[in-house]
């Protein structure tokens, strides 16, 4: 039931939305608000982001944005919301397939508008959908004007083409995505029922209207909003700061146990694998980044584990490293950041015994089962990494005979795509691949986008299965991936110097069938909750996951990558609990050699209870923070200086507005900036 806002009682019923089959949810007691308002919950908000020279993203005005709601269902409905409509202005409710760039700054331009909500597509757009940028990371790889300037700023290959930059656009108004198809249709029926023009006529009041709250406090740059809270910090009993640097975790673990908290030996070598664990989309904390991140540090991961399970891999001359990069998407913090530890002698491995590296990047989406891959054409000329990538690349293609995987070497003529390994190589010169699905521009055509699903990179389940018939349902997918798992882990073993078969070493499909699922469509399932500590249980859950780096915080796709890496690379020991979880009181003396986690384990199937056990790995996690705040660098060109901004608060709700002069009166009253 609702009432109109503006009635001088309040109370007076107007209309009952019996096209609600969950009506009764939005009237409770004798809330006033609650009987004018329907509160939209399952939306997402574009907010506002900043780097060193400007800021990107969304936000209201400080008490939130009103407008008479309008359905845009094609191109020429905008008509009526820029020119036409007599009750400006217009929260515009956009069909997602409509949502592009052309469309977004004919908006933008318009005192006319108020707001957006846009109302998922589905099925995705068939021609695509990016809001990333043509040149991803530009200005922060290792190309550049005393580097293979000829390949900087993608002038020879145009990686993301499908990019429309529109996630890097500063909107002044709300934007929020609609998640849930029924508070559409709800927003929709409002609309048809109260401001669907009829037969040329003009609606009348009470008309529909929608509110958005998405003030945000940051404003500018990086350098005015950590200026802004570094002052407050310094001088204010109770500071207000406005933003805050972009940062998580990497997590890394090697082959061999080291000693973490000392360096290893200055002669050994370590081969680094890597891949990014982040992506991103237009709207706050939607990336579900199917093929930008998710398949490939599945299949980074499955090929962990298919090296754990060989027998002599403890004796095998060099080490490998096992890395999973955190915010790569914005300029590479993951990456430079462990780059500047190994620089300042605060990591355990130093560039100097990097033997040679190995990422994995988009993997998925592959063209008559061939995998490219990449190098670095500038650091070939010299003539002692030549030979050592050329030994690299006839490792993997090697590894390769036999398996429904081809592998291709790109030409040498052609740049790195988008890549952690960038950055490594912007400090030394080491020789590396990246494997991509790719040859020249992405196969990808929903990248950082909400459409990167697992339906992006083909995931299919037959009808009818329980919840646990697909946690372990082996789809065409995770086939493919486990190859591809499997020819890296065999290459790696030889180049780590193993001698023995490498037939015997091979992925597991249904692990990389586990981990697409758990990582893509439920966190809530067995598996995930057998392998986690019991007090972290709160990560998992029915939503569809995603994978934004946070602000301050570990965000739940760190945690559950730390725990899977650590389930399927480590050791079940016969532990207690306590001296689980107090390895320092033991006698054992590779205690510093090793983490101890205490799971919770799975259900006993005799009774409800679990049986946890401890698990014994060489997993660890290290700063994934921008060197450029460490350094108060806000301005660097150097390092990331991608902040976000605070907010108090983020809702949507609709509403009827009983006539202009009410609206008016009310707008004056609560000193809004737009109604």
């Amino acid at each position: 039931k609702l009432t109109v806002r503006g009635e001088p009682s309040g109370c007076d019923l107007l209309f009952i939305l019996n096209f609600v089959p969950f009506s009764s949810g939005f009237c409770w007691g004798n809330s006033v608000e609650r009987k004018i308002y329907i509160p939209l919950n399952k939306t997402a908000p574009c907010v506002r982001l900043l780097n060193a020279t400007h800021q990107i993203g969304c936000q209201s005005s400080m008490n939130g944005d009103t407008g008479v709601i309008h359905v845009v269902e094609k191109a020429q409905d905008l008509k009526w919301v820029l020119t036409d409509g007599p009750h400006p202005p217009y929260m515009v409710l956009l069909e997602g397939e409509l949502f592009t760039r052309e469309l977004m700054l004919q908006l933008k331009g318009s005192s006319r508008i108020s707001g957006l909500a846009v109302a998922i597509s589905k099925p995705s757009p068939a021609q695509g959908f990016s809001p990333g940028l043509k040149c991803p990371n530009d200005g922060f790889g290792v190309y550049s004007n005393d580097y293979g300037p000829q390949y900087a700023h993608c002038n020879w290959t145009v990686w993301n083409p499908l990019g429309n930059g529109l996630a890097y656009e500063d909107f002044s108004f709300p934007i929020f995505l609609l998640e849930d198809a029924n508070e559409t249709q709800v927003i929709k029926q409002c609309y048809q029922d109260h401001n669907l023009p009829q037969n040329g006529s003009v609606p009348e009041y009470p008309l529909c209207a929608m509110q958005l709250f998405a003030h945000m406090h940051a404003v500018t740059n990086t350098v005015t909003c950590m200026r802004r809270s570094s002052l407050q910090t310094a001088f204010s009993l109770n500071p207000e700061e406005v933003c805050d640097a972009l940062s998580d975790y990497n997590v890394w673990s090697t082959l061999k146990p080291i000693n973490a908290s000392s360096k290893i030996n200055p002669v050994d070598e370590v081969i680094i694998v890597a891949t990014r664990i982040d992506s991103h989309s237009f709207f706050w904390n939607v990336a579900p980044g199917a093929e930008s991140a998710v398949a490939s540090f599945v299949t980074h991961l499955a090929a962990a584990e298919a090296l754990h399970k060989v027998p002599d891999v403890q004796m095998l001359p060099r080490n490998i490293m096992f890395t999973f990069f955190q915010g790569e998407t914005f300029d590479y913090i993951g990456s430079s950041r462990m780059v500047y530890d190994m620089k300042m002698d605060k990591f355990p491995i130093r560039l100097d015994n990097i033997h040679s590296f190995l990422e994995l990047s988009q993997v998925a989406l592959r063209n008559s089962s061939v995998l490219w891959v990449h190098t670095d054409p500038v650091s070939r000329r010299n003539e002692s990494i030549q030979p050592q990538v050329e030994t690299l690349v006839e490792a993997l293609i090697n590894s390769s005979v036999g398996a429904n995987v081809t592998l291709q070497e790109v030409g040498q003529s052609q740049p790195l795509p988008p890549s952690s390994f960038q950055r490594f190589l912007r400090a030394k010169s080491i020789p590396g691949v990246v494997l991509a699905d790719h040859r020249t521009s992405f196969q990808n055509r929903y990248y950082q986008s909400m459409y990167d699903t697992a339906e992006n990179i083909l995931m299919k389940y037959p009808e009818g299965l329980s919840p646990e018939e697909t946690l372990d349902y082996v789809t065409d997918t995770a086939k493919s991936l486990a190859e591809v798992a499997t020819v890296v882990a065999r290459a790696l073993y030889q180049l780590a110097g193993g001698t023995g078969n490498t037939s015997a070493i091979q992925a597991d499909p249904r692990m990389v069938s586990r981990m697409l699922y758990g990582f893509l469509i439920k966190t809530n399932n067995s598996w995930f909750q057998s392998i986690i500590k019991q007090d972290l249980k709160g990560l998992l859950g029915d939503e569809l996951p995603q994978h934004y780096i946070a602000v301050t915080s570990l965000v739940n796709t760190t945690q559950l990558v730390q725990y899977v890496l650590a389930n399927l690379t480590g050791t079940v020991v016969n532990f207690t609990k306590e001296e689980c979880l107090n390895p320092e009181k033991t006698p054992n003396p590779e205690k510093e050699m090793y983490v101890y986690t205490w799971v919770q384990g799975s259900r006993d199937p005799n009774s409800t209870s679990r049986v946890p056990f401890c698990v014994q790995s060489t997993v660890h996690l290290t700063k994934a923070a921008s060197p450029a705040f460490e350094l108060k660098q806000w301005g660097s060109t150097e390092y990331s200086t991608w902040t976000e901004s605070r907010w108090k608060d983020i809702r949507a709700r609709i509403f009827l507005i009983a006539s202009k002069e009410l609206e008016v009166s009310w707008c004056v009253s609560n000193n809004r900036r737009r109604c």
